[in-house]
């Protein structure tokens, strides 16, 4: 790791916002690191990896659907210059 990188990048206001996937595979690894003591937090855990994977998922959709909609609006920009 190079501290001296990330300080100077700090310093000059020039960090880095991580993604949205990036902030849920953090929360994913907060979850594996629960030790749950007992039933109900064993039930939690799981309920909130279920509700993680799902928003995973439809993240990963509403990716794939803003990438759709940009590819569309280039040709749509394209064919208006063209004419």
């Amino acid at each position: 790791m190079d501290y001296r990188r990330m300080t100077r990048e700090f310093l000059h206001g020039e960090t880095r916002v991580p993604s949205l996937s990036r902030h849920l595979e953090t929360i994913k690894e907060a979850l594996g690191a629960v030790t749950p003591r007992s039933k109900t937090e064993s039930l939690r855990v799981e309920a909130a990896k279920a509700n993680l994977k799902e928003v995973q998922r439809k993240t990963r959709k509403l990716q794939e659907r803003v990438d759709a909609l940009e590819d569309e609006l280039k040709k749509l920009e394209a064919s208006k210059d063209a004419k």
